[in-house]
């Protein structure tokens, strides 16, 4: 490359990967503060022009080449490409690829001329004449440390106390340790955010691990009375399945549907602990009887998430008989009363849980 290049801000750099980096980063650790290459396949070069054209020019050579008289300023760099390179503006409004480059160590020498009168003139109109000029030279080399060859104006020198200053770049060790802090920070946030979450859904406070691992309907009841779903889980397995019987019952009474005589007896069945007799046995059997037997009452429930103000109230009671089948009695409580709740229609939990209260004084 051979021509000018436009800067801003007094910065234009050499890209080979897809992150930007900060001014202090690429020059930590550095004695030169005109070409920071401490972020590897990243330089960062400064100019005394803040905006507008510059003449800049890119070499590539087997060998370093001998520094020339006419430049004021030159330091040194190592570098190393990690990917496609080219010489890039501010912001990236403009690039100039350096497609020469390999994938190999270099050293990079970057000289320049009238820094001094380009910072002066700060902002360089295209009819504007100026005397500014930068030569970036690269050469296979193994890595060194960075070094100024030469200093002349003082904005090179204001440059190099700048970098001076600046901390050394961590190691690849400090990079895995602080990435390894940083994931592990990043997993306890998530897990907190978690908790937060299940204590909101829970209605303010954790469950236990055998709540949790009911969720479903267990969760549902929570979120209108947390206190009986904790004396639930709490109760006596013979206590949770009269409980669940209980509240089958009282879904049915509601819907009108306990006294069908193909449904009393298997409520009778249920009380005594019996195999349910048929329909229950057939998954669609005793739902084709709900809609087809005449003797059905036909009423209607709004439901719990209040989308539906003309649901089936017996369709809503009818699936509690199956917390029967649950071998689990307190997956049967929960579904049970759940489904009692939602056969009662939304506000009337209220009471279904004070006759629930009175009915078992030991769920307190």
């Amino acid at each position: 490359m051979n021509g000018t290049a436009w800067v801003h801000y007094g910065q234009i750099y050499v890209e080979s990967g897809d992150d930007s980096y900060g001014m202090g980063e690429c020059f930590g650790g550095q004695v030169n503060g005109l070409c920071g290459g401490a972020v590897p396949g990243t330089l960062f070069l400064v100019t005394g022009l803040h905006t507008g054209d510059i003449a800049f020019t890119v070499e590539l050579h087997d060998r370093p080449p001998p520094v020339g008289d006419e430049w004021e300023e030159v330091v040194e760099v190592s570098f190393r490409p990690a990917g496609p390179v080219a010489l890039v503006g501010w912001a990236g409004e403009e690039s100039w690829p350096l497609g020469d480059l390999a994938e190999v160590d270099y050293r990079v020498r970057y000289c320049a001329v009238g820094m001094d009168e380009g910072h002066q003139m700060d902002d360089r109109e295209d009819d504007e004449p100026t005397t500014e000029r930068y030569l970036l030279q690269f050469w296979p080399a193994p890595p060194e440390p960075d070094r100024v060859v030469r200093q002349t104006s003082e904005h090179a020198a204001y440059s190099h106390r700048y970098a001076r200053e600046q901390p050394p770049p961590p190691t690849a060790e400090e990079k895995a340790e602080a990435s390894r802090r940083a994931r592990e920070e990043q997993e306890r946030a998530a897990a907190q955010a978690r908790l937060a979450a299940e204590e909101r859904a829970w209605g303010g406070r954790l469950p236990s691990e055998r709540l949790r691992q009911l969720r479903g309907t267990a969760l549902s009841l929570a979120s209108l009375d947390r206190p009986l779903v904790d004396a639930l889980a709490e109760a006596e397995p013979t206590v949770q399945r009269q409980v669940a019987r209980w509240a089958i019952r009282r879904a049915f009474t509601e819907a009108g549907l306990a006294d069908i005589d193909w449904i009393a007896p298997a409520l009778t069945a249920m009380d005594r602990g019996e195999p349910l007799p048929p329909p229950f046995g057939d998954d669609r059997r005793p739902w084709e009887l709900l809609f087809a037997d005449e003797r059905v009452p036909r009423t209607v429930v709004t439901t719990l998430d209040g989308r539906h103000d003309d649901f089936s109230q017996q369709a809503m009671a009818l699936p509690a008989i199956f917390a029967e089948l649950e071998p689990d009695p307190l997956t049967s409580a929960c579904d049970a009363v759940w489904t009692a709740v939602s056969t009662y229609g939304p506000g009337r939990h209220g009471a279904l849980f004070t006759e629930l209260r009175s009915a078992f004084p030991m769920i307190e």
